[in-house]
């Protein structure tokens, strides 16, 4: 009986073929609406996942100043020495490596081109916070770093702009920095554009005494870099930091921190429950076109049954049980909102690879809310469907065949 009833069903359907599809467009419209919405979300979730790791995992960054975001307060406060790099390595437990970086914003020329790009000072432990990979060439030697030679290993977008030549063919091509040359020693793999916009690639990393002495000439240290052993307590190891640091600033139990720790784990945890709270919020109000969809079907239902009131009346009147009537137009009615479904995730896929390569985050299919987005599809048709079959069923056969 249910095959049947089926059939009838989806005989009506193909039978008011332009009706149905209107029927159904609020039902595709909400479906595809919300698996769209959810797929970029957990696309953009990823990227910006994809992003933070870029930085490096388990990394803390320690920046002076006593607070960050815009406006931080940064005037006076002191910056970090190398002292403070061999104290952190030396005194700090859970600690891997840790990074000094001195940073300035210089034009490059090479090969009569200029290119504005980024000076970053440091030392062979920055590859490693940073998770830089070189796509040819080497990091620096020992001597280098402790003679401050001029040497440097560039980004790809310093690569491309300035030399043009494939990544092999820059070694050992010189640089000109300022009033010095320096010689390329390696070229990074590319990395492409931060989660803050900017390109990763264009830059150039040079042993930190040597930006010290020819264009900082200072002996300040910035930025510290901490990467922390796996398994290690960020919170704990803060804590020793945020002493460590206190006792060598010389700040008595009153003062106030006079630098930031970044736990850049904790930031990419933030962004990504802030992006899936979005995404939430988004595919909550998708959702509404579904509710809207439910209500289209009522109301063409209600219709069709008026319309088919004499035949009602005559299955009535040859022995159909009021159940029988119910389970047919409610069947009618999950068919309808069930094939709205199945078009709608059509339409989501489609659309969500194309978005997704439109605003570059990845695609991220995620069948529970596909499976989610047909099941209440189909609750749809059977909340919304089951007044108009219970119309339906409750008719007077005798009425219903004096219908005109």
């Amino acid at each position: 009986m249910l095959l049947n009833t089926l059939l009838l069903a989806l005989r009506e359907i193909r039978r008011n073929l332009l009706r149905s599809f209107l029927t159904i467009l609020g039902i595709v419209i909400g479906v595809s609406a919300v698996i769209t919405m959810v797929t970029l979300g957990n696309g953009a979730t990823r990227a910006v996942q994809q992003q933070i790791a870029a930085l490096g995992t388990n990394l803390l960054m320690v920046m002076p100043g006593q607070r960050l975001g815009p406006g931080r307060s940064s005037a006076g406060a002191p910056t970090f020495k190398e002292a403070d790099v061999e104290a952190i390595r030396q005194q700090i437990g859970g600690v891997s490596v840790v990074a000094p970086q001195l940073s300035s914003s210089v034009t490059l020329v090479a090969n009569g081109r200029n290119w504005s790009s980024t000076i970053n000072g440091t030392s062979n432990e920055y590859f490693v916070t940073n998770n830089w990979k070189l796509a040819a060439g080497r990091r620096f030697e020992t001597a280098e770093e402790r003679a401050g030679s001029a040497v440097c290993v560039i980004g790809e977008t310093v690569r491309r702009e300035l030399f043009g030549a494939g990544a092999a063919e820059v070694l050992g091509q010189p640089l000109r920095i300022k009033n010095f040359s320096c010689e390329v020693v390696g070229v990074l793999l590319s990395k492409g554009q931060s989660g803050m916009g900017g390109d990763q690639d264009n830059m150039v990393i040079m042993p930190l005494h040597t930006v010290q002495r020819r264009i900082s000439g200072s002996q300040r240290v910035d930025v510290l870099l901490v990467s922390l052993q796996d398994g290690s307590d960020s919170e704990r190891v803060k804590a020793s930091l945020t002493h460590l640091l206190r006792e060598r600033r010389k700040l008595s139990d009153t003062d106030e921190d006079n630098f930031n720790i970044l736990d850049t784990r904790q930031f990419a945890d933030a962004m990504a429950g802030t992006t899936q709270v979005m995404t939430m919020l988004l595919g909550a109000v998708a959702g509404v076109s579904l509710l809207v969809g439910g209500i289209g079907i009522m109301n063409i239902m209600l219709v069709s049954v008026t319309e088919r009131t004499r035949e009602i009346g005559i299955r009535l009147a040859i022995g159909a049980l009021e159940r029988e009537v119910l389970l047919q137009f409610l069947i009618e009615a999950v068919a309808l909102a069930a094939l709205g479904g199945l078009i709608g995730i059509a339409l989501a896929t489609l659309a969500s690879l194309l978005l997704a390569g439109v605003m570059q985050v990845p695609y991220v299919f995620d069948p529970g809310i596909n499976v989610l987005s047909f099941a209440f599809s189909a609750v749809i048709g059977v909340v919304f469907g089951y007044f108009p079959a219970r119309r339906a069923a409750r008719l007077d056969p005798i009425e219903a065949l004096r219908h005109e």
